[in-house]
């Protein structure tokens, strides 16, 4: 798998992974934790290329709205299974202030859209808003979809304009280009998050800081 981290390695910054990730995703967020556990260990910083990807693409029609009634595939048996490695995962890598275990009727869309915005528009608080927008849902059980959540979520980050989530919601060329990027991931061969890449090599799942050192260093 080729990736932009291919050539953040040779440019002028901090090493880069690239993780491709859904804010709705229980795992991205445990994997996330994984990932700043692993970063933690290191002499040197590891930057984050963040690449977007819609779990709920099967769902949203035309307009782009999610049909909460469309068949996924996923039933009670599948969930309770994913409420489990949760719960497991979040003993594993400290993730115990976890308040929901899983957000199948969140649109995580609007929040994807502010934060290529915010990424492209104010890189250097960008981290810190992607946090803070997986604190928001999995932390504080609260609505990404909500455009007043973004904003209170921009508005707390510092070196962040909150005007940034009005813009970003109300520019139909953005919305389709994340859409663009959602369909990028999937020809670069992704097709579930959290997936981690490094030097054409990739892991897939909230695999443990042990793993992603193994990928980032060949060790």
């Amino acid at each position: 798998m080729a990736t932009d981290s291919d050539a953040a390695a040779g440019d002028e910054g901090p090493e880069a992974i690239t993780v491709y990730s859904d804010y709705v995703c229980p795992f991205c967020f445990l994997g996330r934790r994984s990932l700043s556990n692993y970063q933690e260990t290191r002499e040197e910083p590891l930057a984050i290329d963040w690449h977007p990807f819609d779990l709920r693409a099967g769902q949203r029609g035309p307009d782009g709205e999610i049909d909460h009634d469309a068949d996924t595939g996923k039933d009670e048996e599948y969930y309770e299974q994913a409420r489990e490695n949760v719960r497991r995962l979040q003993e594993q890598y400290g993730a115990d202030e976890m308040t929901l275990e899983l957000a199948t009727e969140v649109d995580s869309l609007p929040a994807q859209v502010v934060s290529v915005r915010v990424r492209e528009t104010a890189p250097d608080a960008w981290l810190a808003f992607d946090e803070a927008v997986f604190d928001a849902l999995w932390l504080e059980g609260r609505d990404i979809g909500d455009r007043d959540v973004l904003t209170d979520v921009a508005t707390e980050t510092d070196g962040l304009d909150p005007a940034v989530v009005d813009e970003a919601l109300d520019d139909g060329d953005l919305r389709e280009r994340v859409t663009e990027m959602f369909d990028a991931a999937r020809r670069q061969g992704v097709t579930g998050v959290p997936t981690f890449a490094y030097d054409g090599h990739a892991a897939r799942g909230a695999v443990p800081p042990e793993q992603l050192e193994r990928l980032v260093e060949g060790v």
